[in-house]
């Protein structure tokens, strides 16, 4: 049916206990295993012709005239209204223990009316953190993540081509200051918080140390104590323990977007006995005026008469379903599937039921 390629139903089934073993590093935050967001403020030269133009983005030609005048160049009074430059945001993500002399990647972004940024090259750009700290220096040419096809009535654009990645473009110049060694415990911060998950965590770290070392403080922290280990230091702990497996719990959730008519359920979620029943109405409003025109040779005027046909058709439904206890939200959605429910009725369908208190889930609508 065309309804099926309209919409993307993805059913999350859980495997048993036993079988859905994860790693802990792909649960859980490591405290003080951080990474630190850079950002700075850039030029972009080289560009073929693409660049910003100067009156509409005069802060490129105050930025350009810094970096000559730096160079040993005066242009203080010239007049100048080059097309190959453009004014950039350039951001990047430090990553955590970062040693000076090191290579991250970086992203330019275009901030004036750029056309294009691909060919160009990013002038030496400092990038700073949220301490105003400069803790890496960007440069290098972009690859640019489009394409620009212009002619004189018609342009073509595929992808976005005033943003690029520089691989590599930036060197680490300062090491942000923590001393992991310190430690004397490290706390895990769960991504999902959850009880039994973390309850689970405590055990297995104990377990892995044949002694108490893990204590459960809430539903998203559990705190392994460095000394108990009896290792050196935290870092031997975090490599001891970050491969080890645990079967984690998570809440019974269905997310759905109305935009593109997804739907994203759990094995776990269940419905409570409940009847359904699904139809639409049509109003349908026709206009078909009537010309009336006098007799040849008689006297009169020509008159428009309205005529209007209203018309209300009730499409057949799905009729009154009755849903028994306990059926998984899966069958519910493999059943209307069947019966033919649009999308949109689909997702009515699901909020109806939630609100009717037979659907036992985090209901989440995007």
């Amino acid at each position: 049916m065309r309804w099926l390629w309209c919409v993307f139903v993805v059913l999350v089934c859980a495997f048993a206990a036993q079988a859905d073993e994860i790693r802990l590093k792909d649960l859980v935050e490591f405290d003080g295993v951080r990474g630190n967001d850079l950002v700075g403020y850039g030029l972009v030269v080289g560009l073929n012709g693409t660049g910003d133009g100067i009156r509409n983005a005069p802060f490129t030609e105050e930025i350009m005239s810094n970096l000559l005048e730096r160079l040993g160049v005066n242009v203080a009074g010239e007049a100048y209204r080059p097309k190959n430059v453009a004014a950039v945001f350039v951001t990047a993500s430090l990553p955590p223990f970062s040693r000076a002399g090191g290579r991250i990647d970086v992203t330019v972004s275009a901030i004036g009316d750029a056309k294009s940024l691909l060919g160009g090259t990013l002038v030496m750009t400092p990038m700073n953190g949220a301490d105003g700290q400069i803790y890496a220096v960007a440069q290098g040419t972009i690859i640019a993540g489009g394409i620009v096809a212009e002619g004189e009535a018609a342009r073509v654009v595929q992808g976005v081509p005033t943003a690029g990645v520089i691989p590599s473009g930036a060197r680490v110049e300062r090491e942000v200051e923590f001393d992991f060694t310190t430690l004397q415990s490290v706390r895990l911060a769960l991504r999902s918080p959850d009880f039994t998950t973390a309850a689970r965590i405590e055990a297995v770290l104990n377990q892995e140390f044949g002694r108490r070392v893990a204590l459960m403080l809430d539903a998203g922290t559990v705190e392994l104590d460095i000394a108990a280990a009896g290792m050196r230091s935290p870092a031997h702990v975090v490599g001891r323990v970050e491969n080890l497996t645990i079967s984690p719990q998570t809440k019974a959730r269905v997310v759905v977007d109305q935009r593109s008519g997804t739907i994203v359920i759990g094995e776990d979620v269940r419905i409570s006995k409940v009847a359904v029943a699904q139809g639409n109405l049509t109003l349908r409003i026709e206009e078909a005026p009537m010309v009336v025109q006098p007799n040849p040779f008689a006297q009169g005027e020509t008159v428009v008469v309205p005529r209007t046909n209203a018309n209300i058709n009730k499409a057949p439904g799905t009729g009154l379903a009755e849903i028994t206890g306990g059926t998984s939200l899966s069958e519910l959605v493999a059943g209307l599937n069947a019966l033919g429910v649009a999308p949109n009725d689909m997702i009515d369908i699901l909020k109806s039921i939630k609100a009717a208190g037979a659907l036992h889930a985090e209901f989440v609508v995007n």
